[in-house]
């Protein structure tokens, strides 16, 4: 049993991991060993289930245990070896991405959840999904089988006819429907990454995708975001110093930060992959919460280089689980290749559904009231930001995202997690970061920070003057 000492300057979480790496290390808890249950180990050691989560989380990230679900966790059969790619930060640092997945989707009775990536449910599409299962339930069609391997024609070409819009030349080949932009993602992940690899990604960045790069083994360069788009002197030198084969990256309306590429930053990002034999991922899943018509990665390149991927759970409703990928079409056959490997075909079900909300004569207007309604989030929650003492990285207007920080804070993760004890669920700035170094700057998701609870307990927490929480 572990001794952790309550009044040392060294935090819990890092007390838990070091001890219970050490006893793995030295065979003290054997492979395949149990471990006791999140709140098991909280109670028995009288401290917050969430640093337990916290310290479990980290050890699995460095390969001493493995979470089964429905199980628990288990002692892994072998430690990450010394010559893994690229080492996590030193422990003690906060919760991982892994966490803040877990975190997201099984405390989801947060009353407020302004650190969380999605929107309210009656801020979304639902009455045109309800339109479209009742014409689908209607309909004669065929619901059995699998369907086609890069998903329903129909949509597919619905999407072509959108990017049409955007400028971006393409044929329904050339698009592969997925289980929302998270398997576009890691379908890229798996066929442009290998362990040992240099990866280009934004930075801070799309906190999902650096834990699936990091999981596959990649070496993470961040590449340093500015309010108009990247440091592109930075960026440049770290291209000539690590030689990345591929940059995942997301111009418009990016997530934590909310910044949108100039033109001029397109441009440059482009002759720079041209130059250095560079695949580009543009992530542009907040497409259609843009209310400006601007050009992307993919409008300007024209798919040379450039795979771009799209969602409609940002607008329609993340339950139906559709995103696309749209790149050349060798790349395209290869990603559709790696999708029916995992997963055979995506859900027709759901390709229909969206196709139907897409196509029933309200979709524009949605977009619209959605973009307004967004737009005055944006100003009430900058609003009290900044009336609290918080910097803002970049005002967008639009989107769903702010980055700020304040004076008072050189961690925002042990706010973060006073701010779970109290029932509101905050984003710490460092799992948006390349390398998880401690951070001040948050995310705030502008659709669920207008609760007063959140501004009160900002204002208790903050209210004294700069200290160092």
């Amino acid at each position: 049993m572990l001794q952790l000492q309550p009044q040392s300057t060294t935090p819990l979480v890092a007390q838990i991991v070091d001890g219970l790496a050490a006893q793995i290390s030295s065979g003290a808890l054997r492979s395949g060993t149990k471990l006791p249950s999140i709140r098991q180990f909280a109670h028995a050691h009288q401290v917050s289930v969430f640093t337990v989560v916290e310290a479990y989380d980290r050890l699995v990230a460095q390969g001493f245990l493995v979470s089964r679900p429905h199980s628990g966790f288990f002692v892994r059969k072998r430690a990450v070896a010394s010559s893994a790619p690229q080492a996590l930060p030193a422990v003690g640092q906060g919760f991982d991405a892994m966490w803040y997945l877990r975190k997201i989707f099984e405390h989801r009775h947060l009353s407020v959840k302004a650190g969380c990536g999605w929107l309210p449910s009656d801020w979304l599409f639902e009455d045109g999904v309800r339109r479209a299962l009742r014409a689908l339930a209607a309909d004669d069609a065929d619901l059995g089988g699998y369907g086609d391997p890069k998903g329903y024609p129909p949509l597919r070409a619905l999407i072509c006819e959108t990017l049409a819009e955007q400028e971006v030349a393409v044929q329904p080949a050339q698009v592969l429907l997925t289980q929302g932009s998270s398997q576009a993602l890691d379908l890229a992940v798996r066929r442009l990454v290998r362990p040992g690899d240099a990866v280009l990604v934004d930075d801070p960045g799309y906190a999902n995708l650096l834990f699936s790069l990091r999981f596959q083994g990649a070496t993470l360069v961040g590449a340093p975001r500015t309010p108009q788009g990247w440091d592109l002197a930075a960026l440049e030198a770290r291209i000539v110093e690590h030689r990345p084969k591929v940059f995942f990256t997301q111009p418009r309306l990016q997530s934590p930060t909310g910044s949108v590429a100039q033109l001029a930053h397109l441009h440059r990002v482009l002759q720079l992959a041209e130059k250095h034999d560079i695949i580009i991922v543009e992530n542009d899943i907040y497409a259609d919460l843009d209310p400006e018509p601007r050009p992307s990665l993919a409008s300007l390149d024209q798919l040379a280089r450039v795979i771009t991927i799209g969602s409609f759970s940002k607008t329609i409703s993340p339950n139906i689980r559709v995103g696309y990928a749209v790149a050349h079409p060798d790349l395209i056959e290869d990603l559709a290749q790696l999708k029916m490997m995992s997963g055979l075909t995506s859900a027709e079900f759901g390709e229909r559904v969206a196709h139907g909300a897409l196509t029933e004569g309200r979709w524009r207007k949605h977009l619209k009231a959605l973009r307004e309604r967004l737009a005055q989030a944006h100003q009430q929650v900058a609003g009290h930001l900044q009336t609290q003492g918080f910097e803002l990285f970049a005002e967008p207007k639009a989107g769903m995202f702010l980055w700020a920080r304040h004076p008072a804070l050189a961690d925002s993760l042990p706010l973060s997690n006073q701010a779970s004890e109290q029932d509101i669920m905050l984003g710490p700035g460092h799992l948006f970061t390349a390398d998880l170094a401690p951070t001040p700057w948050m995310r705030f998701n502008v659709a669920f920070a207008q609760e007063p609870k959140l501004w009160e307990f900002l204002a208790r927490q903050l209210g004294s003057g700069p200290r160092s929480l």
